[in-house]
């Protein structure tokens, strides 16, 4: 393999992982940016911390939950990474 298809997989792979795990934080967040908007439209408050305190307490929670599915994706990434450079190297 020449340099350019590794580097490629590489930047594929680290994105995919990034991906894996900033996704379901990102979804959480917009889940329940959603649901505060329509409570506020219905109830007419537009209080702006309404809005950010939930967001703020489930985009934690969740980051807490995810925390140890997420350190494994990355830790397995990483030995990915380190037990395939002997292969890389000329």
């Amino acid at each position: 393999m020449d340099e350019v298809s590794i580097a490629a997989d590489l930047a594929r792979e680290m994105f995919w992982v990034a991906l894996k795990i900033g996704a379901p934080v990102v979804l959480v967040g917009l889940g329940v940016g959603i649901a505060v908007s329509l409570v506020q439209s219905f109830t007419q408050i537009q209080e702006a911390s309404v809005s950010v305190v939930p967001k703020i307490l489930a985009v934690g929670i969740t980051l807490i939950v995810l925390l140890p599915w997420a350190m494994y994706v990355l830790v397995d990434y990483t030995r990915e990474v380190m037990g395939g450079m002997g292969d890389w190297l000329p």
